[in-house]
C-alpha cells in the first residue's frame, strides 16, 4: 500500500511540475518587457537584435518555444542565463546547497525551540509562568521573518556587531571546498575554524527565519501535549509515579507529534520561500538572493529554472513528510 501511494504521489508530482512550468511559462511570456533589451547596446542594429532573439529562442510562436524549452529540460539542458551568460543547471547547482543549507539549519532552530516552548508550556500549565511563555511565543508567531532579519541587522549588526553582516563565509579565508555544501563539508573534514565562520553568517539568517516557524510548532505541540496529557494511558502512567516530565517526554510526546510534523512539513516549505527576503537582506548567496537578481534583470531562462526548482523541493518536502506522519502513526502505516 505504501509503494502505491508513493508512485501515485510521484505521477501526481509529474503532473504538477507540468503545470508549474507552463503556468511560468506563459505568464512571463505575457508579462510587459522585453529580456533582450536589456542586453542590447544603444547602437545595436535590428539585425543584431534578431540573431540575439533567435539565439535565445524568442523568435519562434509560444507553443513552440514551450515545447523547445520542455524537450531540453527532460534532457538536463535548462538554458542559458541571459543576465549570467552562464549555464543555468550549473548556477543552480552552486546557490541551491546554500539555501539548503541555511534552511535546514532554521529548521532544526524551530523544532528545537519550539520543541522545549510545547514541553515548557505544558509542564508550567495554570501557573503564573504560562501567560508570560504564551505571550512571548504570540510576539514570536506575530513578527514576520523580514522584520526579524531588520531588527537582527541593527541589534546584533549595527548597534551590537558581533556577527557579520552579509556573506556566507568570510573573504579572507582561503578554503577549497570540494562541494557546495560547505557548512557539512568543513564539519566532516575538521575544519571547525571554518565551520563556526561559517555558523556566525548563517546565524542570524536562521534567527530570522526560525523564530516564526517555532512560533507555530510551539502552538500547535503543546495543544496536542494538552490534549495527549489526558488520555488514559497517561493518566495511569502519573498512577504509577511518574514524573510530570517523564509524563510530556516518554507518554504524552510520541502521539503529540504527527500533527506537529505534518504542520512542520507545510512551514518548512513556506520557510524556503521566504529565504528570498532573507537572503536578500543578508547578501546571502542562495537562490533566493539569485531569483530577485534574475527577477530585475527579466532573465527568463533562469526564472524558469529557479521556479521548477521551487516546485521540485515543495513536492519532495511533502512527500517526506506524509512518510514521516506515516511512520509516526500505526494506523496510515498498515491502513
Amino acid at each position: 500500500m505504501i509503494a502505491l501511494s508513493i508512485l501515485n504521489r510521484l505521477v501526481l508530482a509529474a503532473i504538477t511540475l507540468f503545470g508549474v512550468a507552463l503556468i511560468v511559462f506563459v505568464l512571463l511570456r505575457v508579462v510587459p518587457g522585453d529580456p533582450i533589451a536589456m542586453m542590447i547596446s544603444p547602437g545595436a542594429s535590428p539585425e543584431q537584435i534578431a540573431q540575439l532573439r533567435a539565439h535565445y529562442g524568442l523568435d519562434a510562436s509560444l507553443p513552440v518555444q514551450f515545447w523547445v524549452w520542455l524537450k531540453a529540460i527532460l534532457v538536463g539542458d535548462f538554458g542559458t542565463s541571459i543576465s549570467l551568460r552562464r549555464d543555468v543547471l550549473e548556477l543552480l547547482g552552486e546557490r541551491l546547497p546554500a539555501t539548503l543549507e541555511l534552511a535546514f539549519a532554521a529548521l532544526v532552530f524551530a523544532v528545537a525551540l519550539g520543541g522545549a516552548i510545547a514541553v515548557l508550556g505544558t509542564m508550567l500549565r495554570r501557573t503564573f509562568f504560562e501567560p508570560v511563555i504564551d505571550t512571548f511565543n504570540g510576539i514570536m508567531l506575530a513578527v514576520p521573518d523580514f522584520v526579524w532579519a531588520l531588527a537582527l541587522v541593527l541589534v546584533l549588526g549595527v548597534f551590537l556587531p558581533v556577527l557579520p553582516l552579509s556573506g556566507r563565509l568570510d573573504p579572507g579565508l582561503q578554503v577549497d571546498f570540494s562541494t557546495p555544501f560547505y557548512l557539512i563539508e568543513s564539519l566532516v573534514t575538521f575544519k571547525f575554524a571554518v565551520f563556526g565562520n561559517l555558523l556566525a553568517h548563517m546565524t542570524m539568517p536562521v534567527l530570522a527565519l526560525g523564530l516564526p516557524l517555532a512560533a507555530i510548532i510551539a502552538r500547535v505541540l503543546k495543544e496536542a501535549l494538552l490534549e495527549a496529557m489526558v488520555q488514559d494511558y497517561v493518566l495511569l502512567a502519573r498512577l504509577k509515579g511518574k514524573s510530570t516530565l517523564r509524563l510530556v517526554l516518554q507518554e504524552a510526546l510520541r502521539n503529540a507529534v504527527g500533527p506537529t510534523i505534518a504542520l512542520t512539513g507545510v512551514q518548512f516549505t513556506f520557510l524556503i520561500g521566504g529565504t528570498v527576503i532573507v537572503e536578500r537582506i543578508f547578501a546571502y548567496p542562495g537562490i533566493g538572493n539569485m531569483a530577485i537578481d534574475a527577477v530585475i534583470n527579466r532573465d527568463l531562462p533562469l526564472i524558469q529554472g529557479l521556479v521548477l526548482v521551487f516546485g521540485a523541493l515543495f513536492i519532495v518536502i511533502n512527500l517526506l513528510v506524509d512518510l514521516l506522519v506515516a511512520a509516526f502513526n500505526p494506523r496510515l502505516r498498515h491502513g
